[in-house]
């Protein structure tokens, strides 16, 4: 396992008391695989990323990570006035570990993913979908191991959700990452991932997990997985899920 957490709990303590968030999380993450984390909002999705990155602690419970992380968040985060080159070059900066074999690997994912010709221009004149492939090399730029996605398409219009999600995919799969993607979107989680955890409403915890295995012809994509006879089965399975625990 790449991540597993063991009976993960969380609370935050107030002046009104304990705000249970997490209580007994199970859940892995398997090499060379996509795990999904669906839950209605407000469950604690974002809450469980940050334990996994460190920037928060568990109240109580195990968590073992295996490989470094890299984290992508719903919104791209580019410095406006810095070009898409200096913007995915930042996080080397910050750690300063600039090395020539840095910037050429930063390159060659300029180049193979569309993005060479706008290297010199600026945030403001790359469409939304772009935007987010920025994000995504740059956090590729640090070379993790493991890829958080939270909720990276939300800001997306429909169409443009439906393209990107297919171009990160693919990185994904070439760059050969593990990556947690965290969603309340039904479609688009079975659409990318191999194996869905739903969450219960808060204090959350695991109340089924699904492998999704879709009859595809080809090579796998978010939209190919959406034309696959087994996609409505899903969608309506997790739907109910969904329904039941947000009540």
């Amino acid at each position: 396992m790449v991540i597993e957490l063991k009976n993960l709990n969380k609370s935050f303590y107030t002046d009104e008391g304990e705000l249970k968030v997490l209580q007994n999380v199970n859940l892995a993450l398997e090499h060379g695989k996509i795990l999904g984390v669906l839950g209605p909002s407000g469950s604690g999705k974002s809450t469980l990323l940050n334990i996994l990155t460190n920037l928060i602690k568990p109240t109580s419970g195990t968590v073992e990570v295996n490989g470094k992380i890299g984290y992508m968040f719903q919104k791209d985060h580019l410095l406006e006035w810095r070009t898409i080159k200096d913007n995915i070059m930042i996080g080397l900066e910050i750690q300063k570990k600039i090395t020539p074999q840095a910037v050429e690997k930063i390159d060659r994912l300029l180049k193979t993913y569309g993005l060479w010709e706008f290297r010199n221009r600026y945030p403001r004149e790359l469409s939304g979908g772009m935007r987010q492939r920025v994000a995504l090399i740059r956090t590729l730029a640090t070379d993790p191991d493991i890829l958080l996605l939270d909720e990276p398409f939300s800001a997306l219009d429909y169409q443009t959700r439906l393209l990107v999600s297919d171009d990160i995919y693919k990185i994904i799969k070439q760059e050969g990452k593990d990556a947690i993607l965290v969603s309340h979107d039904i479609s688009e989680i079975i659409s990318v991932c191999d194996t869905i955890c739903v969450l219960s409403k808060r204090p959350a915890t695991v109340k089924a997990k699904y492998e999704i295995e879709l009859t595809i012809e080809g090579e796998r994509t978010p939209l190919v997985s959406r034309n696959a006879p087994e996609f409505k089965y899903y969608f309506d399975l997790l739907w109910k899920e969904l329904e039941m625990y947000a009540q």
